[in-house]
Formats: C-alpha cells, structure tokens, sequence
C-alpha cells in the first residue's frame, strides 16, 4: 500500500511537471512519424494478466508488397531513437502506474507470446507489478542476455524495499543521462525471446 501511495503521488507530480514537454513530443511525433501518436499494446501484468500499455510511437507503420510490416530496424525513425536514447518514449506509462497497472520499479512489462516459454523461475517476475524502470534496467537493459535479466528480475522480487526502489530511480536518472544499454548489438531494440534452452 505504501508503494502504491508512492506510485500515485509520483507519477502526479512528474506529468505535471512534464506535461508541456509531452504536448511537444505529441506535436513532433505527428509532423515526423505520423499517427498513432500513442503506441498501445497488451502486456501481462502482475499474474501474467493483461493490460494495455502506453508509450510513445517511435516507429512507422510502413507495411512491405505482401501487407506485411516491415523490420524493426527499418521503421525506427531517427526522432524515434532520439527519444529512447533520453527514455522520453515511455513516459505514457506513468497513467498506466496511475491506473495501478505498473509501478514505478519493477520487472520490464514484455509480450504476451512469452508467458509460455518462461521456465518457472522466470515466471516468478510476475509475482509483483511491471514497472517503468528496474533492477535489470539498471544493470545492463537491452545490452544484456535474456537469462542474466530474468535473474536480475527475480533478485528484485527477492529483494524489493523502498530504499531499493529509490536507489534505482537514481541510478535509472544516471543511465538515462549516460544514454547506456538502450538496444542490444545489431538489433534495433532487443532480440525475440524464444525460451531458454
């Protein structure tokens, strides 16, 4: 309960304070990417239970001959990844923390289609709610194996406190400054993940 006063009073003060930079960002978005300015997408939440996450289009919707869209890589667009350099794409997810879908800390919110090829452990990163940052971001982000965050995932959930929480907001400010972790090598964001062999 206390982390969830948290989350609200938070996620209040930060898109009050935003809120011009967001309108900005909605503007350059529609002149430069086009609609939709939002990108929504179901993610599992706490329990695996779905929710509609929102963040920012930093990508076209450019479809190839056969109706079918093209790769990450191609539609990315260079506003696109200026904003996930700076992180300023996801902050749409502050009304899914107000909504009480996410946190502010917690395990990234992946794709539906992964919950089947979790093993047990790695299923234990829904035991508490998705959040815009976490201990995996803090420690390698998209630069890293999908095995080495899952256990990064599961150790916060071992672990979680308020002052952890704290220290990685600070550390997550630290990061986003020095730009580090944001795609994996060779790939636009980070690869599929097909199950652990």
């Amino acid at each position: 309960m206390f982390k969830r006063i948290i989350d609200i009073i938070a996620s209040i003060i930060i898109l009050l304070l935003l809120f011009p930079v967001m309108i900005v960002i909605s503007a350059l978005i529609y002149f430069l990417i086009g609609t939709p300015i939002l990108f929504s997408q179901q993610r599992p939440g706490i329990g695996g239970k779905p929710f509609v996450m929102l963040k920012f289009s930093t990508m076209t919707n450019d479809f190839d001959e056969n109706g079918k869209l093209l790769p990450d890589g191609i539609r990315l667009t260079s506003f696109g990844k200026f904003l996930r350099k700076i992180s300023l794409d996801e902050l749409p997810e502050l009304f899914n923390v107000l909504k009480g879908d996410m946190s502010l800390v917690g395990p990234r919110p992946l794709l539906m289609q992964y919950l089947p090829r979790y093993s047990p452990e790695q299923m234990r990163r829904h035991e508490v709610k998705p959040g815009i940052t976490g201990w995996a971001q803090i420690n390698g982000r998209n630069a890293i194996a999908w095995e080495e965050k899952f256990k990064f995932d599961i150790w916060y959930v071992d672990h979680q406190s308020f002052w952890l929480d704290v220290k990685i907001i600070f550390i997550t400010i630290w990061k986003i400054i020095k730009r580090e972790g944001i795609s994996q090598l060779g790939q636009a964001t980070m690869e599929e993940f097909k199950g652990t062999l």
